[in-house]
């Protein structure tokens, strides 16, 4: 059995899980609202303020996804209790950065400025000239806007 599979996700007050037909997850909470289409191999139940999720048998695909649905299950409802952040330092003489509206405008040693405009779900935050925070409710995007930055930052070197 999965040691990650078969722990429990604990739902705290506040969060509602709405389970669908072919495991079209919906996590409400403070925070936002996040919707996931499982596998449908996966049995997900909830049991009071519990989240439980089980396999239908130990092949090894279903193995797999027993440990994989239960971190999305997990990280559903982290993002919309507290969320997921992204810190990155901005290095190098010369290089800084600021938020204008919606927009990270980014002066990294180009002849123009870098733009990226935050897309939804995430939010930008530039407390100094070298400092980013990413954050938002959906672990993926959170990650996947920062890994942007970084690779538009690391051209400049």
């Amino acid at each position: 059995m999965s040691r990650i599979g078969r722990m429990p996700i604990s739902i705290p007050a506040g969060v509602d899980v709405k389970i669908e037909e072919g495991n079209l997850v919906t996590v409400k909470g403070p925070k936002g609202a996040l919707t996931q289409q499982l596998h449908p191999a996966m049995t997900i139940r909830q049991e009071g303020a519990e989240l439980l999720v089980t396999r239908p048998n130990d092949a090894k695909e279903n193995r797999s996804l027993h440990g994989l649905t239960r971190t999305l299950l997990h990280n559903m409802v982290v993002g919309v209790t507290d969320g997921f952040k992204k810190e990155l330092d901005v290095n190098g003489v010369g290089y800084r950065v600021a938020k204008e509206g919606g927009k990270l405008v980014m002066n990294l040693g180009f002849s123009h400025q870098v733009v990226m405009e935050e897309s939804e779900g995430i939010s930008i935050e530039v407390p100094n000239p070298n400092k980013i925070i990413i954050s938002g409710t959906d672990k993926q995007r959170v990650g996947q806007f920062a890994a942007e930055v970084r690779e538009t930052s690391a051209r400049a070197l």
